[in-house]
């Protein structure tokens, strides 16, 4: 079984911007230890034929055409119903700065 060192969770972390006690990289070392473990057990079943399967259901997504109709509120109905207005407008925060 794959043993993960201290040092090796450090770098994964650091890669994924996260900082951890080091209380936390000795747990993450036995968990990801742990998952290393399932894997190599699951790369010893013999696969070879089973045909490759993304999808086991059947089902299929069910799209709609999106489609524009007029509105039956006025521009001040649809406007009472916001949190913050401005102008005339609904007033959002920023996505961007």
């Amino acid at each position: 079984m794959s043993k993960i060192d201290k040092e090796k969770v450090k770098e994964v972390a650091y890669l994924a911007r996260l900082e951890l006690t080091e209380k936390e990289v000795e747990k993450f070392q036995g968990e990801l230890s742990d998952i290393l473990g399932y894997v190599e057990t699951i790369q010893k079943v013999d696969t070879k034929d089973v045909e490759p399967t993304a999808q086991v259901t059947g089902l299929t997504d069910v799209w709609r055409v999106d489609k524009k109709s007029p509105s039956n509120l006025s521009r001040d109905e649809i406007l009472a119903n916001t949190p913050e207005k401005q102008d005339g407008y609904i007033k959002v925060k920023p996505v961007l700065e």
